[in-house]
């Protein structure tokens, strides 16, 4: 674990795994969510010899609240300009999931960070309205927290009725922080959920942006998620005219959580592709190995 010092004075904790002096990858994670959700795809990075970095955004997880409130997408991509410069200033590779997609776009495709690839996870220009609105409706609900770890896992439960009750909660207790009251609370700053979400606004930048990418960029989407549909995917391939993109039909909006084997197969396969490990090449039955260690029992992350 780690900890930097980001903008306005924010710190911000991550997770990493590797080789430091191989090639960077940066995830960031959805909003409400934290590191922990990448840490399958992160040992599996590590283990091919990139060196993963997994961020907790402000206000999320171990990092710090924003004294002032602001969560916005420009704060965000402050931030990894500061962990970025932190890290030694090294070209990364980008993956982002929802929230953090539009960081990683905003950093890449204003060329505020100079990137190497782009890896965007259920997160383009567009999305539709009634799947953000399920994603805050859910996070708006118990304002009060939860009396133990059952209760949680039945929130979640009720909100991914596709994907597996977890076998150990204390896997839980990544996204959730014991509160003074001695109830469970989600690991975010309530404020975050009052931040200016202007969607036309956001998909007028982030459209700019996928027109401007010139590096590899792989657009991974949930097939069965009500965020990002086949229509946001082929706007968003009609405008970044080299990019890749792959289906994992059998996950929602949480892809990495949902089949955290198939998009981490997708995701080291393209990478292998596009920024090499130096001096080594990830054989075929190599790569099948790690893909088969990643599990999602401890991986119960939340939009």
């Amino acid at each position: 674990m780690h900890y930097w010092q980001a903008a306005q004075g924010v710190r911000v904790a991550g997770d990493s795994w590797g080789n430091p002096s191989g090639p960077l990858v940066i995830l960031q994670h959805g909003g409400g969510q934290t590191r922990h959700a990448w840490k399958r795809t992160g040992e599996v990075l590590g283990e091919a010899g990139y060196h993963a970095v997994a961020l907790d955004a402000r206000g999320h997880g171990d990092s710090d609240w924003a004294a002032d409130g602001n969560y916005s997408q420009n704060a965000m991509v402050e931030d990894l300009v500061h962990i970025l410069a932190a890290l030694g200033g090294r070209r990364p590779v980008l993956v982002g999931a929802s929230m953090g997609g539009g960081t990683s776009l905003v950093a890449a495709g204003e060329h505020i960070v100079d990137v190497a690839a782009l890896v965007l996870v259920d997160s383009a220009p567009r999305v539709e309205p009634t799947g953000v609105r399920n994603i805050l409706a859910f996070m708006k609900r118990n304002p009060n927290g939860f009396g133990s770890l059952e209760e949680v896992a039945d929130a979640i439960a009720s909100y991914q009725p596709h994907r597996e009750r977890p076998k150990n909660l204390q896997g839980l207790s990544k996204n959730v922080r014991l509160g003074p009251d001695g109830r469970y609370h989600w690991h975010w700053d309530p404020r975050f959920l009052y931040s200016d979400r202007n969607l036309d606004g956001r998909q007028n930048r982030l459209e700019s942006c996928a027109r401007a990418l010139a590096i590899p960029t792989l657009l991974v989407r949930g097939g069965m998620s009500d965020v990002l549909t086949d229509d946001g995917v082929q706007q968003f391939r009609e405008l970044a005219r080299n990019s890749e993109y792959v289906n994992i039909t059998s996950a929602g909006h949480m892809v990495a959580g949902d089949r955290n084997d198939t998009f981490g197969k997708a995701v080291v396969e393209f990478l292998t592709r596009k920024v090499p490990v130096a001096g080594a090449e990830l054989q075929a039955d190599r790569r099948a190995e790690l893909i088969n260690r990643m599990d999602t029992d401890d991986l119960n992350d939340i939009p």
